[in-house]
């Protein structure tokens, strides 16, 4: 029979969700791990993950029939044949756009930890300092020496394969071997190297995939399939390495098909007393009882459950006091930069072995030592090198003997970035309850009111025009920008709505992510963030995570919770 009490609660187990339950039931907590979606096991269910490609009904792609089912996912690649049961219903679960706002979803364990990117970057001092630097919104209560021991932490168990490349934008980290640059990309980062008086470099992408063992994990075998789930184990998930570790310790308790409706809230004692689940499949409400929780659902859905919880005492909800829950939205503008031709004497006779799942990356050197520009903040690119692929066979349409052989041959090499822009938290990109609408379980749904401002329109084109010129310094040619267009959402990095900051007139959470209006609920996903850098957030969600349950377990043996 499922015990109604434990000593702490997780909502959401993706890349937040898995490592409070790692870091909470190594420190001898009994924890309930719960997840609104299906349960996903580790290997078992990766039923696509060797398939070949021709084993698809549609090789892979999407139909008519896919689009009109899902109108949200239809806007950009996560709409496709191959994982689209990783993907969340747009159907079953709608949102209101006061503004257009891609929300890509993944409710399932383990959630987008199955699907996410897997770059990994620490933020610097320059991102940690910057609000209080230029006067924007607030600023953040912590500094990067605070963090700094928690990204060792986290690197360490999670596995990220990089370079120390000694730049005070980019700290290093506890590495693994870097995944190599191919030759085409050590000859534009040589070329770099010297030029725009040596700011812009070329380093290794920072990926979570591991180039060396860990335990019960083994190293990347460049099939470059990541997102159908990993049979090695080689890239980070929360199935492949937190919730192995969490399970371990024999104090976890993982619950899927759990929707949390709202955070129990006692007026009297001024703390939590649990959650309140509704059962996604037999629509059965319970209550969980627990000494701590910690909010780890995504960055909307935590401040959808926020805004649902102790409005008897706060009409928002619980965190609302400053008037800030559900404002200061922000995510990665992106879809835009450069690609040319490496036409060098001999390369074309080279070739890389794999699918490598990482290229390269150009750290942030926009508005940094003594650079000043007409906005704030600044921009990295994440890119690669390639041959062109059979594809290049369309736009010709030839035919005949010369054709075919011509298409035998590997094509020209290519290389191109797209640049990730910083996006400002302005107060006025928030989020709310709609509660005109409901999803499929009758609950109601969170409305979406964000777009970008003109600090990002004025940065999207240096964004662009920065790396032709990059690529042309180094030789490349024919190169050609592009701006794909980009809809906030789109970069799938929610950040903020629940910010962390000095005074709780002002912000959401304190420093050690703990809700001011209740100090046993944690918020340690990416809405407390402070503001966006224009690194990849993820692995700062795991420091943060790993840090606030650290103190959480401290201030219960203190008795302070």
């Amino acid at each position: 029979m499922q015990r109604e009490s434990y000593d702490a609660i997780v909502v959401g187990s993706g890349i937040s969700g898995g490592w409070a339950a790692k870091e909470l039931t190594e420190k001898g907590l009994e924890v309930l791990l719960l997840e609104r979606g299906k349960n996903v096991e580790h290997i078992k269910d990766y039923i696509n993950a060797t398939k070949p490609i021709w084993e698809y009904p549609h090789r892979g792609g999407r139909t008519y029939a896919m689009e009109e089912a899902h109108p949200v996912l239809k806007r950009d690649y996560p709409l496709n044949e191959k994982n689209l049961d990783w993907w969340v219903s747009d159907k079953d679960s709608p949102y209101t756009e006061i503004k257009r706002f891609d929300w890509f979803r993944g409710y399932q364990v383990g959630g987008r930890s199955l699907l996410w990117g897997r770059h990994s970057y620490r933020w610097s001092d320059f991102d940690f300092e910057a609000n209080a630097r230029e006067g924007i919104a607030i600023d953040w209560p912590i500094r990067y020496e605070d963090l700094a021991p928690w990204y060792d932490h986290v690197e360490r168990h999670a596995g990220i394969a990089g370079s120390r490349d000694g730049l005070a934008q980019l700290p290093d980290g506890e590495f693994q071997p870097p995944i190599p640059l191919n030759c085409g990309e050590e000859i534009v980062a040589e070329r770099m190297r010297g030029r725009f008086d040596g700011r812009r470099q070329m380093v290794h992408a920072r990926v979570a995939n591991l180039t060396q063992r860990l335990p019960g994990r083994s190293h990347c075998r460049y099939r470059n399939a990541c997102w159908l789930g990993c049979p090695f184990g080689a890239y980070f998930s929360t199935q492949s390495s937190t919730l192995p570790a969490a399970m371990a310790t024999g104090r976890l308790t993982l619950e899927p098909y759990s929707i949390v409706t709202e955070v129990l809230y006692d007026r009297d004692q001024k703390r939590a007393t649990g959650v309140r689940v509704l059962d996604a499949v037999t629509e059965r409400s319970t209550e969980y009882r627990a000494r701590i929780v910690f909010l780890c659902a995504s960055t909307l859905n935590t401040t959808w459950i926020l805004k649902r919880s102790a409005t008897d005492v706060w009409p928002g909800g619980l965190g609302s006091s400053s008037g800030e829950l559900g404002h200061n939205l922000m995510d990665h503008h992106f879809r835009l930069g450069a690609e040319g031709i490496l036409d060098e004497p001999g390369l074309d006779k080279k070739y890389y072995y794999g699918r490598r799942p990482a290229g390269f990356y150009i750290p942030r050197y926009r508005n940094l030592f003594g650079d000043k520009r007409d906005y704030l903040r600044g921009f990295g690119y994440q890119g690669g090198a390639s041959r062109l692929g059979w594809q290049r066979a369309v736009e010709e349409l030839g035919v005949g003997a010369a054709f075919k052989d011509k298409m035998a041959e590997p094509g020209e090499w290519r290389i191109g970035a797209t640049a990730f822009g910083e996006m400002l938290p302005y107060h006025g990109n928030r989020v709310f309850i709609d509660e005109t609408r409901t999803d499929k379980w009758g609950l109601p749904v969170l409305a979406i009111d964000c777009e970008m401002g003109e600090n990002e329109r004025l940065m999207r084109v240096d964004m662009m025009n920065d790396m032709a010129e990059t690529l042309e310094a180094a030789g490349v040619k024919k190169v050609r920008t592009y701006d794909r267009g980009y809809a906030p959402g789109m970069g799938i990095h929610e950040m903020g709505t629940a910010r962390m900051g000095h005074d709780p007139r002002t912000s959401v959470l304190n420093r050690w992510n703990q809700v001011w209006d209740a100090p046993n609920v944690f918020v340690t996903d990416g809405a407390s963030m402070t503001s966006a850098a224009c690194q990849n957030p993820s692995l700062t969600y795991m420091a943060l995570t790993a840090r606030a349950a650290n103190y959480a377990v401290g201030e219960l043996e203190r008795h302070n919770l």
